[in-house]
């Protein structure tokens, strides 16, 4: 199968200088990659800016904002047949981009004016047909209700639920959740280890 996986976190523009991000080190997409790769599917990482290497077989598509990552998964997933989107996508991003870098003025605040970003794997999953789509979701409190509220509204066939806390961690626990009302609990363990187990259940081996 040809697999398109989403990575790491976008990077929104203030100004020449600044940002709007997140915590997100790309780990786990990474190591999804890695872990569909060695299931015998041919992988397509699209990847916000972090410090990692692709894996090996991997082509790595670099990009920095969330509109950037939008264009360049749907340029791919027409030839694709599934979808594990892993990226922690900005989910705002500032309304106007300044030419020059803002300067301070002592003593003043400023108020910075947010519009909201493409829900990526919404836009893809709209039109997934018979393929398969793997979400994430990352959330603070009542994480189970809002993660299955997001596997309906989104059009997924899996969503795998984790806290703040797997942010830039080497370690991790997930909650996979099923379209079918199923439940498993991943974890707590490496980020490379949940990576196979997360592949294994969601895109299982071709040749199996």
């Amino acid at each position: 199968m040809r697999i398109l996986v989403t990575a790491g976190p976008t990077r929104e523009d203030l100004d020449p200088v600044r940002y709007l991000s997140n915590r997100s080190s790309g780990r786990m997409g990474y190591a999804l990659a890695a872990a569909l790769q060695r299931l015998g599917h041919q992988v397509v990482l699209v990847s916000g800016p972090v410090e990692l290497e692709p894996p090996a077989g991997v082509e790595r598509v670099p990009v920095w904002s969330a509109r950037d990552m939008l264009a360049a998964c749907r340029e791919r997933w027409p030839d694709m047949d599934g979808l594990a989107a892993v990226a922690a996508v900005a989910d705002y991003r500032p309304a106007k981009r300044a030419r020059g870098k803002l300067k301070r003025a002592e003593g003043e605040g400023r108020s910075l004016e947010l519009v909201p970003n493409p829900d990526i794997v919404r836009t893809l999953a709209r039109r997934k047909g018979d393929r398969r789509v793997l979400g994430f979701a990352l959330e603070s409190s009542r994480g189970r209700a809002h993660a299955r509220r997001k596997l309906v509204d989104k059009h997924l066939d899996w969503i795998a639920l984790n806290g703040p806390e797997a942010q830039g961690a080497s370690e991790a626990t997930l909650l996979l959740l099923g379209a079918d009302g199923s439940e498993r609990d991943l974890g707590p363990a490496r980020k490379e280890l949940l990576a196979r187990r997360l592949a294994a259940l969601t895109f299982p081996e071709t040749n199996a």
